[in-house]
């Protein structure tokens, strides 16, 4: 759950980023492509740091 988030604020966040340097639709596709993936290796790192430290083994 933690990865979708990540991912889908990434997005919006690129997005946005490139909007705001009046960026033209490619530009803008591909400022939320690269923050979604950045995003989203982040998110899972996250997430494999919250499960290690949850184990109870």
């Amino acid at each position: 759950m933690i990865i979708l988030i990540a991912a889908l604020t990434g997005a919006a966040l690129g997005a946005v980023k490139a909007k705001k340097r009046n960026g033209q639709l490619s530009d803008i596709l591909q400022y939320a492509a690269v923050h979604a993936l950045m995003f989203t290796v982040l998110g899972l790192f996250a997430t494999l740091l919250i499960d290690r430290q949850l184990r109870f083994d």
